[in-house]
């Protein structure tokens, strides 16, 4: 699996969420995805972006775009923040924090190919999802 571009994008503020959104949505088109899996991936991308906001304290997303034997996006999600207590926990839907419908992980896990998570206390979080086409 060969990475063809790469690209970090700053992850802060809300309008930070627009602009994962609408480059997410480019690098779904430029890899040929459908209109369903495109919303699927750019869904998924744009509540792991309000997660590093809301939860983590800000961060960033890494950009891959993959060539192999099939063509991918993969978005790394990266923060700083307090961690997650209970990773297991925090993919059940229903569990919530904040005062959202808690569905944020689980259901970002069920809209990509593969995911990825990893969380350490004090130390943040690290969400790594792939959709391939």
């Amino acid at each position: 699996m060969a990475v063809i571009s790469t690209e970090t994008i700053p992850v802060q503020s809300e309008p930070d969420v627009v602009a994962v959104r609408r480059r997410v949505r480019d690098a779904s088109a430029k890899l040929g995805f459908s209109l369903v899996d495109q919303t699927k991936v750019v869904t998924a991308a744009s509540e792991l972006a309000r997660n590093t906001i809301i939860y983590g304290g800000g961060g960033t997303m890494q950009l891959d775009l993959l060539n192999g034997p099939r063509n991918g996006l993969r978005l790394v999600f990266e923060d700083k923040g307090p961690g997650i207590p209970d990773v297991e926990l925090a993919l059940r839907d229903g569990f919530t924090t904040g005062g959202g419908l808690g569905l944020g992980l689980g259901g970002a896990k069920r809209l990509v190919s593969d995911f990825e998570i990893s969380s350490r206390l004090g130390e943040g979080t690290r969400v790594s999802i792939t959709r391939w086409k």
